[in-house]
């Protein structure tokens, strides 16, 4: 994805622009039933008149600015339930919730829509046609709040929800991995293709920032290398916390060239890495996994005393990772778009450890959470790859190694193990 439509979308995603375009729509409809007498050919059957008009949108104005000012309260109460029994990091996805948008912006569209039409109505500007189109259009926006209403009540019963948010990083995070998925690359060929293999030096171009890595456009890197007749290997993926002097890429082969060209496509090549102070879900599955796991580590601590969330987490990373398991689509294309641009895979043993070495150290002590994590361990690591099921039995036997040293009784270390002999028997 380009660098300018990646920021495109990351800015429709934000409450503020839905709510806009909305409202300036509203006000749209409000305005251009003034010039209704121009453009409709046709005579009225009968009259509305101005009072009808001015009762209905005096009623949808007061009723409206109350409804949003109370439906933001409730909004922003959710999204502190959610900082401080979920994670404050799946809040974002709660902001980018689209019914939560669509109702809002709905209801300052409508607000907005009675206000204009109430001010021109007191201006004498509507003829007959303007005054029965906007009634019309009233109406309507009266039935569209009513279904948004209906939606709105079922959809507070789950806002903010320990359930709901991670269900919501759950489809997020599957999203990431779903498209990593199907461009394990994002779009460039591996480092160690040997079909393509790549000069052992260049040009080291270094970040000037401190942050996270939110968003590579390889596209943007592909162009740069075609230029220069050349390749770009990218050194960082997105979710990387990098800082000054940290080689984010390498301009290959590198060497000779006038030094304003090289530090002209050095800044080129640095604006393709967008560098945040957060982590982004998009390009980064690893982080939708870290939340899962900070969840499961928030329900498992004194405080919260939850073990039935981890054990959901448990079976929710447990889902994630079945999908990085399958075999690689057939339709993807042996031939990546981005052929000069070499980017990294992610390795599988951090996906496991995003997810489940914090659950294996702070559910060590509880047998529920440890048995739940073990069968889910041992039954992804008989699918995949063997990296795969190596990572999985791997991380099994050190969760395994934590809960011995972990559990308070002999009874619970025996039954952990028993779980354990049954699962690998299988």
């Amino acid at each position: 994805m380009p660098r300018w439509l990646w920021t495109l979308t990351q800015v429709a995603n934000q409450l503020w622009v839905r709510a806009s375009l909305i409202g300036a729509l509203g006000v749209a409809a409000a305005l251009l039933a003034t010039v209704a007498d121009r453009f409709v050919p046709f005579d009225v059957p009968g009259r509305i008149g101005s009072d009808a008009v001015d009762d209905l949108l005096a009623i949808l104005a007061s009723s409206m600015l109350s409804v949003t000012t109370f439906s933001l309260s409730v909004t922003t109460a959710a999204f502190g339930a959610a900082t401080s029994n979920v994670t404050p990091r799946a809040t974002r996805l709660l902001m980018e919730d689209r019914v939560t948008q669509n109702v809002l912006s709905t209801f300052v569209g409508s607000f907005l829509f009675s206000i204009v039409g109430l001010v021109v109505l007191k201006t004498g500007a509507y003829g007959p046609h303007g005054r029965m189109l906007l009634f019309v259009v009233t109406i309507a926006v009266i039935a569209l709040i009513v279904i948004t209403l209906l939606r709105w009540i079922d959809h507070l019963t789950r806002l903010g929800r320990v359930g709901e948010t991670t269900r919501q990083v759950e489809a997020a995070t599957r999203h990431a991995l779903l498209s990593r998925r199907r461009s394990p690359h994002l779009g460039g060929r591996p480092p160690d293709d040997p079909d393509h293999p790549s000069s052992p030096s260049g040009d080291a171009v270094t970040a000037h920032e401190i942050g996270y890595v939110q968003h590579v456009d390889v596209g943007a890197l592909q162009a740069l290398a075609e230029e220069a007749d050349g390749a770009v290997q990218v050194a960082v993926l997105p979710g990387t916390f990098v800082y000054p002097d940290t080689v984010l890429a390498l301009d290959l082969p590198g060497g000779g060239g006038d030094p304003d060209r090289r530090a002209a496509r050095a800044a080129a090549i640095r604006g393709a890495f967008v560098i945040a102070e957060e982590r982004s879900f998009d390009q980064d599955p690893r982080f939708g996994l870290s939340v899962l796991s900070e969840i499961a580590s928030r329900a498992l601590s004194p405080a919260v005393n939850d073990p039935g969330t981890a054990i959901d987490v448990v079976g929710r990373g447990v889902r994630l990772l079945a999908l990085w398991a399958e075999p690689p689509d057939p339709a993807v294309r042996a031939d990546p778009p981005y052929p000069r641009v070499r980017v990294p895979a992610l390795a599988v043993e951090d996906l496991f450890g995003d997810v489940f070495a914090p659950l294996a150290r702070d559910g060590a002590g509880i047998v529920e959470v440890q048995m739940r994590l073990q069968k889910g361990l041992l039954a992804l690591a008989r699918i995949g790859s063997p990296a795969f099921r190596a990572a999985a039995a791997g991380l099994s036997e050190h969760a395994l190694a934590q809960a011995e040293a972990a559990l308070p009784t002999a009874f619970d270390r025996a039954r952990l193990r028993e779980a354990v002999a049954a699962a690998r028997r299988v």
